[in-house]
Parts: structure tokens; C-alpha cells; sequence
């Protein structure tokens, strides 16, 4: 799965009614990923992880703790392409998601469940780039 196609997984999961714990869209994602090869759903995890590191940066850390900020990471990611990018281009933008608290944590786990669907085991995974808050080295480091 490519960085487009994830984006466009995510825009066709996301219901139109609000879904502020981003409950549904995790729903449904699985859902699709679920009915989707083997392949796919890794590209998921993969382009979800490495969405999530680029996001895992001193200046949106808005003194979050660790499962704090990497659920309001999440909730950039379920807003969409369009607000990652603005959040991505400019931190100011990450505010709103930080001090009002929203989250996404179901979205983490969504490709985890279409893996169990499909093979019916655990996933023991392993992506290239960690989402884990602080993992991200180079976006943590003092400026020169």
C-alpha cells in the first residue's frame, strides 16, 4: 500500500457523522482491511507508523505523556491527509488536538484486527518506523 492509497483508505472509512474517539473509522478500516490481502493490511501498519513517526516531534509534544501524545498523533491521522499536511507544515496546528485532548487509540489497533481476521493469530508486529512516542530521534534532538 502506498502513502496515496492509505490516505484514501482512510477518507473512504471516515463516517460522516462525528466520531471523536475516531471509534468508527477504526471499525471500519478493519473491516476493509479485513476483506483485503494479507499485503495490504502490512501496507496499513506500515503507512500508519511511518505517519505517526513524522508526527513524533518535540514541537507537538505539548508536554503529553507518552500514550497521551501518541493518541492525539492518531487522532491527526484520522482527521485526514489534508489536516496531517497542515499540521505537518505548521505545529501551531497540532494545538487544537492537544489541548482538547483528542484521541484516536482504536485506529492503532485496526490493522492488528484485520491481521487476526485474516490469518486468525496474533500479530507480532514489527514496522519499519515505531509509533511509539519519543521514538522518533532526529524529530526529539536539540537544534544546533
Amino acid at each position: 500500500m502506498n502513502e496515496d492509497s492509505f490516505w484514501q483508505l482512510i477518507e473512504d472509512c471516515r463516517p460522516a457523522e462525528p466520531d471523536p474517539d475516531a471509534e468508527l473509522l477504526a471499525a471500519t478500516v478493519t473491516e476493509r482491511l479485513g476483506r483485503s490481502p494479507l499485503s495490504l493490511v502490512i501496507g496499513f501498519a506500515e503507512q500508519l507508523s511511518w505517519a505517526l513517526y513524522r508526527l513524533d516531534r518535540k514541537e507537538y509534544g505539548h508536554d503529553l505523556g507518552g500514550d497521551a501524545f501518541l493518541y492525539t498523533r492518531a487522532a491527526v491521522v484520522a482527521a485526514g491527509r489534508t489536516v496531517f499536511d497542515r499540521v505537518v507544515q505548521d505545529p501551531a496546528a497540532f494545538t487544537p488536538y492537544a489541548t482538547d485532548l483528542i484521541w484516536a487509540e482504536p485506529l492503532l489497533y485496526a490493522p492488528d484486527r484485520a491481521y487476526k481476521r485474516i490469518t486468525g493469530e496474533e500479530w507480532d508486529r514489527d514496522t519499519r518506523y515505531s509509533y511509539e512516542s519519543c521514538s522518533n530521534i532526529e524529530g526529539w534532538a536539540e537544534a544546533d
